[in-house]
């Protein structure tokens, strides 16, 4: 049991908040210091910001469902373009604002950079919206209980979660993970979903139920693969570099080849390989790679560990 602490007496002294204030600008002051040097302190991203932009995004991809109620027709493409421009102008702004938290001389013109990352960004929008249509497809032909796409697009949180990890993924691919990490830790708070921005994952990709998944940052997902509630995709171990740090990068998370589905609480861990096609039953503990085509369930799972030597 906790031991409470023990209160100091008080009577007859003011709650010295001045003094809180001015500790906590110290700490602050050394820190900073430390993380930048004795300069200016950059600005950072904007939370508030980073959710703006994701909100607008997900309206411009699906304005049906996500756009001013009472949007005709005829008034959505006057809506795409305004969306955009604005969309566009938050974006390059904090994009700016990350490339000028990176060290001295690693992006020599940021602003260059922010515009060319945005305009790529929007450009590849129709493309993301024709692959986000893949899993909404996938929802519906996995779900017996799906019973419109409007239904899916409105209500899954696997929907919701891979439509900003789509766009996000982009966001870390163009050399703006901070950002991406805003709207992947954003989508995670709305789901229950957790997907590292850097996981890859291929077309007609569905998560059923989905509360509790994580998918590591190196995971390598195929196409048509389907996962249940509480699947983790993970790592097995950290490197440590040769000064006993934590080794940063590498990849640590598995590849799921095509058309495998993962049932719920399934444990992945470490870069290995499920092959095409394999079925990885609830609650399975898996740390090595199978072949295309395997049906692994606990049993067997315990069984192969045995005979390998304790392989798992």
């Amino acid at each position: 049991m906790t031991q409470l602490l023990e209160l100091p007496p008080t009577a007859g002294r003011a709650l010295d908040i001045n003094g809180v204030v001015a500790e906590l600008g110290k700490i602050r002051a050394s820190f900073q210091k430390h993380k930048y040097g004795a300069g200016r302190l950059p600005e950072l991203p904007s939370r508030e910001a980073a959710t703006e932009i994701i909100s607008r995004l997900v309206a411009v991809l699906y304005p049906r469902h996500f756009g001013p109620p009472g949007l005709r027709a005829e008034d959505l493409d006057l809506f795409l373009t305004k969306s955009l421009e604005a969309t566009s102008r938050l974006l390059r702004e904090q994009a700016l604002r990350e490339l000028l938290l990176l060290p001295d001389g690693l992006d020599n013109d940021p602003e260059k950079r922010s515009a060319q990352i945005t305009h790529v960004f929007i450009e590849s929008l129709p493309g993301i919206r024709a692959l986000l249509d893949t899993d909404i497809r996938a929802a519906f032909e996995g779900d017996p209980a799906a019973k419109s796409y409007d239904e899916i697009v409105f209500c899954y949180p696997g929907v919701a979660a891979i439509i900003r990890h789509r766009l996000a993924h982009l966001l870390y691919r163009l050399g703006v993970p901070l950002l991406a990490r805003i709207i992947a830790e954003s989508a995670h708070s709305e789901t229950g979903i957790d997907i590292h921005p850097g996981a890859e994952i291929g077309e007609g990709f569905f998560i059923d139920h989905g509360t509790g998944v994580v998918i590591g940052e190196t995971a390598v997902i195929g196409r048509r693969v389907r996962l249940y509630q509480a699947v983790t995709l993970g790592a097995k171990r950290f490197e440590i570099d040769e000064n006993g740090a934590l080794a940063k990068g590498g990849a640590r998370h598995p590849i799921i080849e095509d058309e495998v589905t993962i049932y719920a609480g399934a444990t992945v861990l470490g870069r290995i390989t499920i092959g095409r096609g394999s079925s990885i039953g609830g609650n399975v503990w898996l740390t090595h790679s199978v072949p295309p085509g395997s049906n692994v369930t606990q049993a067997k799972a315990r069984t192969e560990a045995f005979f390998d030597g304790g392989g798992i």
